[in-house]
């Protein structure tokens, strides 16, 4: 049990790498530090927009329009972090 709570707790910890990298990317587009003609950063970029995007849809779709302002990333991660912490109050005891 102990093993299957590791695997998920690393797979929680990349999944949030992905997502701040999502968002650093897009900021870095957008301000026009990066170009994304170059094959490299769209090879990134799709990457990481096929990775986020699915998850991130549904949590846009309910947020209020703020503008330019995306917090779905923000609200994703304050989210896994709870269920990492909810999966390993439940099941310390079972460890």
């Amino acid at each position: 049990m102990r093993s299957l709570l590791w695997l998920i707790d690393n797979i929680i910890t990349i999944y949030v790498y992905l997502l701040i990298a999502s968002a650093v990317l897009s900021w870095l587009v957008a301000f026009n530090v990066v170009n994304v003609r170059n094959p490299i950063v769209s090879q990134i970029g799709d990457f990481l927009f096929r990775v986020t995007d699915p998850v991130l849809r549904p949590i846009r779709r309910v947020l209020p329009n703020l503008g330019g302002i995306d917090i779905s990333p923000i609200i994703l991660v304050l989210g896994l972090f709870f269920l990492r912490n909810l999966m390993f109050e439940l099941f310390a005891g079972l460890a």
